[in-house]
């Protein structure tokens, strides 16, 4: 499989490739719309996002994750990504095997069992034909009134969740499943859902770096592939913008001193902590010297297409963002060289919901439950 090469050349037709490359989509349905079809051709994004609305049973989850692919050259080969944590948040359910939360999972404190709910979670995921799971939840579950986060998290403690984490994505990426750790720097504190305002975490530098930073630290130690930034303020390190749009939380912290260098995606940009709050130019901008590699743009089309035209309009404006763009489509294609060249083929769908898996969500279930 060829994953394709960068460029180093500024025509307008590269700028279009590299800021259709940065942005992933979603659809609105279980089937491909002529006008997505269309508005896919233009953009050529670098993956899509399925959610629970584009989901009707595996194999069609499988045919359209197959059918999303085969609209793009396969120089270029999109990422098909999920949300499937365990819990409250599993686009996919039964017949697939309906997962616990992973507060359950991190109760049990078995890390050879969080690891096997890694790997047979991956192993479904990729019979469907998924690259990506935008898992785990590297959140401390600090202030138990968080409307967001509960049940997602696998704790109170770092270091458990730390060692929780690390245990899930050596199972996601044993069995060639891309894991991504979220909220990047912290969502567990906030005592507002970010899809419906900014939260702010007014904690002091020691103490995010004592609760918050540690499972990351950990994670990105352990070879996680990719992270996702928190629509989060926190003034101890950036009074003004949200950790996504802050260059000092993610190119200072988390690229230079944490030392991370794989992709770094957004946050979903239809969420209100940011959508309609600041200009969309500036959000993009912001992220982008931020060092934000890939914007997640859900479900509406006109944002889609706005967050690509503004990325390719900044190219144009300041030769520094070239080289930015440059930087982040190279490390997709980094990821895809990783996770696609040489990964066997994808298990029969037969594995989705198989006994073994479900006795295993069961067994966690029965150990973990609070």
């Amino acid at each position: 499989m060829s994953v394709g090469t960068v460029g180093l050349t500024t025509s307008t037709a590269d700028r279009r490739r590299r800021a259709g490359q940065r942005v992933f989509m979603g659809i609105a349905g279980s089937s491909i719309s002529v006008e997505e079809r269309a508005l896919i051709r233009e953009l050529a994004p670098g993956g899509f996002v399925l959610f629970k609305r584009n989901v009707e049973e595996p194999a069609q989850v499988r045919e359209l994750n197959r059918e999303l692919r085969s609209l793009l050259p396969v120089s270029h080969p999109p990422l098909c990504t999920v949300d499937q944590e365990g819990g409250r948040v599993q686009r996919i359910r039964a017949p697939a095997t309906v997962w616990p939360p992973m507060l359950w999972v991190g109760q049990v404190g078995d890390l050879r069992l969080t690891r096997d709910i890694g790997a047979a979670m991956a192993r479904e995921l990729r019979a469907m034909e998924f690259d990506l799971d935008f898992a785990p939840v590297a959140d401390v579950l600090s202030n138990p009134k968080n409307p967001v986060i509960g049940d997602r998290a696998f704790g109170t403690r770092p270091d458990q969740v730390g060692q929780q984490i690390c245990a899930f994505i050596q199972g996601l990426q044993s069995e060639w499943i891309i894991g991504s750790i979220k909220h990047f720097p912290g969502h567990g504190e906030t005592s507002v859902d970010s899809h419906l305002d900014l939260p702010v975490v007014d904690k002091d530098r020691d103490e995010l770096e004592q609760v918050e930073l540690r499972p990351f630290t950990q994670a990105i130690t352990a070879g996680v592939a990719t992270v996702m930034s928190a629509h989060v303020l926190y003034p101890a390190w950036d009074e003004q913008y949200p950790a996504t749009m802050s260059e000092t939380i993610l190119r200072g912290l988390l690229r230079r001193r944490l030392g991370f260098g794989g992709l770094l995606f957004s946050d979903d940009m239809e969420m209100k902590a940011v959508r309609g709050r600041y200009p969309l130019e500036m959000q993009v901008d912001l992220a982008s010297r931020a060092s934000v590699d890939v914007f997640l743009c859900c479900k509406e089309p006109g944002l889609q297409l706005e967050t690509f035209e503004t990325l390719v309009r900044l190219q144009e404006q300041d030769p520094r963002e070239d080289d930015r763009s440059t930087d982040s489509v190279r490390r997709l294609f980094a990821l895809r060289e990783r996770f696609l060249i040489g990964r066997p083929p994808a298990p029969e769908l037969s594995v989705v919901g198989d006994r073994a898996h479900r006795e295993l969500a069961l067994r966690a279930e029965a150990q973990g439950r609070v």
